[in-house]
């Protein structure tokens, strides 16, 4: 794998291109309750990254979806037309976008050298200011644009799709 999209290497690429954001450098956090009690999730939409596989291994998609948003697996793969989806091993996270569990983020995608990873979207981030994520480490998260996270992938070449996820009750 070429050189990795690190955090620094993150901050260093957005400035280049000229993308603002906001960034909070913080502990290492886990998982969304995590998060939500070091109180990041209070300045915008916070969202939980998902690595999954279809059931032969061939396919891999990230999918970014608001914390508050439950990923059906089941109905994602009808959605997405795939066969079953699983979660992918760290091996392979490592493998396709260079970190490990924790760090996901979209921008893992600058990591992805084959541009084969599928990147799922939630449908209503389309439109949102602030949109948290981590730069692919999990000791900062950081507030952008959802169009310029989307036109970072989309230039990079990886597909985009938008999937439809229900609230959590």
């Amino acid at each position: 794998m070429a050189q990795l999209y690190t955090k620094q290497k993150i901050y260093d690429f957005l400035d280049s291109k000229g993308i603002a954001y906001e960034k909070l450098e913080h502990d290492a956090v886990f998982t969304m309750e995590e998060m939500d009690a070091a109180g990041i999730t209070q300045k915008g939409t916070v969202c939980k990254n998902l690595f999954l596989r279809d059931a032969k291994g061939k396919t891999h998609y990230l999918v970014t979806v608001p914390e508050e948003k439950h990923v059906d697996l089941k109905d994602l793969a009808d959605e997405i037309g795939s066969t079953r989806l699983s979660f992918a091993s760290e091996e392979r996270l490592i493998k396709h976008l260079g970190v490990t569990h924790g760090s996901v983020s979209p921008l893992c995608i600058l990591n992805d050298e084959t541009e084969s990873v599928i990147m799922v979207f939630d449908r209503d981030l389309v439109g949102d200011k602030a949109v948290g994520i981590h730069p692919n480490d999990n000791t900062a998260t950081m507030w952008l644009d959802f169009k310029d996270i989307k036109e970072i992938i989309k230039k990079h070449g990886n597909d985009i799709v938008f999937a439809k996820f229900t609230k959590l009750a």
